[in-house]
């Protein structure tokens, strides 16, 4: 049996990327893949256009990762953002930068950004094997063996992990590289899933679905203090809350519900004025239209549809004059405007997320190198190692980081 040098399990960014680098470096390698194409999640990204990296400097990048992002501080120095970009430009794919340094191919389609990645693996020479789906994975003295479901059997010095994680199961990211990585003594942090929609208690909200809330100002009760978040727009849904904010924020929002058995989100419909200076429009406002009625009245203040459904919750007659409503119900009416509570219970499953953050730990992983430090010869890249980072291109920039430093380093060996 041919035994190559490197095997490449997964043909998603990390693994196509890490399939490249070995064979610029002269390597024998095969590409493992249990679909019937290359990329078939990456062509799904950012609604079909890939939002391939993002601009915005090294140290930013870190933070993205959250507390454990030092943990990329060798590989985004091996391979950046830059040269991810120089990459695709040497093969003739233009890039364009959109709002917050959001990277995407210019033609809109991740379909190009597919085909550059199939025309480098076939220029350098990479062996692609589709429809093979690893059930297993063993290491006789300086040998792994790769098998199939279908019993079919891959030799190689060095195997890269990069089967992906559970996010968009349909694609073949059903955690199976996870199974093959704990038959062989590795830990599977279980995190919380990022991009994901979050699950809202409130039954009316969901009745809403549909509407959304553009610039709002949010923040989170947490432990009795009040956590301010990012402004921006919210889709209510039938069964809670999505948006960009909510998918950027949701693992973070989900790290806090796992110290606290609730959460309260507070929506404010008004972030430009302060809770006085409100106070103060509601107060003129109330003497200048005292005869509009406070359903026609809060239209400005409010979604047309969720004028009704937020007078009920707080037992206000929609009907009412402005000059009827007594000051009780004023200050109920300024605090539901300016921080309208929601109650978090949860999120979507993580198959329904953008990206999955469970994964091998990254203390039983070499930061420089993605060489696992329980097994030699053995590299994890992309999806598959544990934790996440934020939306924006971070995601996609650390597949492509953490394939090229896997390949690059099972080359040295």
């Amino acid at each position: 049996m041919e035994i190559y040098d490197i095997a490449v399990t997964g043909a998603g960014p990390a693994g196509c990327m890490a399939a490249i680098r070995g064979a610029q470096l002269g390597k024998k390698v095969i590409l493992l893949e249990r679909n019937d194409k290359i990329g078939r999640k990456l062509l799904l990204t950012a609604n079909g256009r890939c939002n391939l990296t993002n601009t915005a400097p090294f140290e930013v990048f870190l933070e993205m990762f959250g507390k454990r992002g030092s943990f990329y501080r060798e590989i985004f120095s091996k391979f950046s953002n830059q040269d991810l970009m120089d990459f695709f430009k040497k093969y003739g794919l233009k890039l364009k930068e959109e709002d917050n340094g959001r990277l995407f191919p210019i033609t809109d389609d991740a379909k190009s950004v597919v085909d550059v990645l199939k025309r480098v693996l076939d220029v350098t020479g990479v062996n692609i094997t589709y429809k093979f789906r690893l059930n297993h994975l063993k290491k006789d003295s300086d040998i792994f063996t790769l098998s199939s479901k279908d019993n079919k059997s891959i030799q190689a010095h060095n195997v890269i992990l990069a089967t992906g994680g559970t996010s968009y199961k349909f694609t073949g990211s059903t955690g199976d590289g996870f199974k093959i990585a704990e038959s062989l003594g590795h830990h599977i942090s279980q995190l919380n899933p990022s991009g994901v929609p979050l699950l809202i208690g409130e039954e009316w909200i969901h009745e809403l679905q549909g509407i959304t809330l553009e610039d709002v100002g949010l923040s989170i009760g947490v432990k009795g203090k009040i956590k301010s978040l990012p402004r921006g727009r919210l889709l209510l849904t039938h069964f809670g809350i999505s948006g960009p904010v909510i998918l950027d924020l949701s693992h973070n929002i989900l790290d806090m519900m796992d110290e606290n058995s609730d959460l309260t989100l507070y929506v404010d419909f008004k972030p430009d004025v302060s809770i006085e200076g409100f106070e103060e429009n509601l107060m003129s406002d109330f003497l200048e239209y005292s005869r509009k009625s406070l359903k026609n009245y809060l239209q400005n203040h409010l979604p047309h549809n969720m004028v009704l459904p937020i007078l009920e919750c707080l037992s206000i007659d929609p009907q009412k004059k402005l000059n009827q409503i007594t000051k009780k119900e004023r200050k109920q009416l300024l605090k539901t405007i300016k921080s309208l509570p929601l109650t978090i219970t949860g999120s979507l499953p993580s198959d329904k997320a953008m990206v999955t953050c469970t994964g091998v730990s990254k203390k039983e992983i070499n930061p420089q190198t993605t060489e696992s430090k329980l097994v030699k010869n053995l590299y994890f890249a992309g999806e598959i190692i544990a934790g996440c980072g934020r939306r924006g291109g971070y995601n996609l920039q650390q597949a492509f980081s953490t394939g090229y430093v896997a390949g690059e380093s099972a080359s040295h060996n």
